[in-house]
């Protein structure tokens, strides 16, 4: 993106502070936000059927309003002008796009993102494509979804296609956000859409969704020779507890981190991975020249951080019970200690700090962004404001661990705060709140929180 090339931090006022040209940015998702859900051309996404499903959310909440960005994206971008944000990551929403999964282009929702795209450059936002996330057509899930390769192959072609219409004005694309979320969570555990609790579903979508990337990646590159790409990865952070936590970090490291590291930086899934998951699968689902469609050449890896884990193995019998982490079920995850923000996750900024310093010296000629940090907490307006102290903290927190990497030497390009708008929070619904803007969902009036205000500050500044 804009800080492509720039390496080292700088000082202000005596202290650590950003390098220049430091990307400051927010994010948001298709689902999460835009709502008109059947407009334009638009057809359900694996997120419509499953939220519109009795039991899945809370509240039965759905995304079908959800802030209503797709009419008041004009005030939405007016907003971030006033945050003085350097760029902005949205998602496209493939149903809307290409509404079959595979075929005709839907010329409507293509307008969408270009009318959106142009609003941000005319407002000096440098705009971030991220081409999935999570709201896969409904029509393709029907077909077995990420379970199959030919859903790989239709997102290649959607990807190829979002490219030729925008790629003129694209800054960054990113193919996937959070495929550990998309493949683990919604074929694994059932939590997420499309519901499914199969372990070896959640391994064949997670190859699937390497494969994608990597499709996808050839598919944008084909139409723009040039394009800077980016793939998400939600990356987890163990902390090894007593003597069996050391294997339990490596077994829950294989099937949460490495098994989209290894495909798609070094051209292998991980032997360990492999053998873990030995009782599951042969793997038979890989085909030959997979390994190296996955492995494309990225111009920066997209880093999303919230908490870290404490884990060791389970001291007797596991009971059978739909999981996210396919051939790691003997791992137990400890319940997290405090403080905790509104989901239950614990604040440890410093796995930020170990988190990137590690990539780096794992992939030291790779760029790094976050691509999303925040916190939920139970906001309340009082007096026509939001006094979001703890998500004030929470942010300084981690901006201070963040500028910690970049001093051991991380090249860190830049940091979107996870989330501009309170928005949808996929299976909690409305329950939970990260946007640094409060909505109101009843009556969509949007209201900057203290948080957006200090944010505003840090950017104009560079000082936390």
């Amino acid at each position: 993106m804009s800080a492509a090339g720039m390496a080292g931090s700088g000082r202000r006022g005596g202290r650590m502070g950003f390098p220049e040209g430091f990307v400051f940015g927010s994010a948001t998702a298709s689902y999460q936000i835009e709502g008109a859900v059947d407009e334009d051309g638009r057809r359900p996404s694996i997120w419509d059927v499953f939220s519109r499903t009795p039991g899945r959310t809370v509240g039965g909440d759905t995304g079908d309003v959800a802030d209503d960005h797709y009419h008041r994206w004009e005030a939405d971008l007016d907003l971030m002008t006033t945050l003085g944000l350097h760029a902005y990551r949205f998602s496209v929403a493939w149903p809307r796009v290409v509404p079959e999964g595979r075929g005709a282009v839907n010329r409507k929702g293509l307008d969408f993102y270009s009318r959106l795209v142009d609003g941000l450059l005319d407002r000096g936002i440098t705009p971030v494509a991220t081409l999935y996330h999570w709201d896969l057509p409904q029509v393709l899930e029907d077909e077995g979804g990420w379970r199959e390769r030919s859903t790989a192959e239709a997102f290649a072609t959607y990807a190829g296609a979002v490219a030729e219409a925008l790629g003129d004005r694209v800054d960054t694309w990113t193919t996937l956000n959070e495929p550990w979320c998309a493949a683990f969570l919604g074929y694994g555990a059932g939590v997420h859409a499309p519901g499914a609790t199969d372990p070896v579903a959640a391994l064949r979508a997670a190859h699937h969704l390497n494969l994608a990337h990597g499709l996808a990646a050839q598919a944008i590159r084909a139409q723009l020779p040039d394009a800077k790409l980016s793939v998400t990865l939600n990356l987890h952070v163990f902390r090894p507890e007593g003597p069996t936590g050391p294997e339990a970090a490596r077994r829950l490291d294989a099937v949460g981190n490495r098994i989209w590291l290894g495909p798609m930086l070094e051209g292998a899934y991980p032997a360990d991975l492999l053998e873990d998951t030995a009782a599951l699968t042969d793997w038979s689902f890989v085909q030959d020249g997979d390994l190296e469609a996955i492995r494309q050449p990225i111009d920066v890896l997209g880093v999303n951080y919230y908490s870290t884990s404490h884990v060791r193995l389970h001291e007797g019998p596991v009971e059978p019970a739909p999981s996210p982490w396919s051939g790691a079920d003997v791992v137990e995850i400890l319940p997290p200690e405090g403080p905790l923000t509104d989901m239950g996750w614990n604040i440890d900024p410093a796995g930020l700090t170990d988190l990137l310093v590690s990539l780096h010296e794992r992939y030291p000629d790779l760029p790094l962004m976050v691509t999303e940090n925040g916190a939920a907490f139970p906001d309340v307006v009082e007096d026509g404001a939001v006094h979001d102290a703890d998500r004030i903290d929470y942010l300084r927190r981690h901006f201070a661990a963040a500028q910690d990497a970049i001093e051991a030497g991380v090249d860190l390009r830049g940091y979107f705060v996870w989330s501009l708008l309170d928005n949808f929070e996929w299976a909690l619904g409305y329950s939970k709140r990260f946007g640094i803007v409060w909505v109101d969902y009843a009556t969509q009036e949007r209201l900057p929180k203290d948080s957006a205000r200090w944010y505003a500050d840090v950017i104009r500044t560079g000082d936390l």
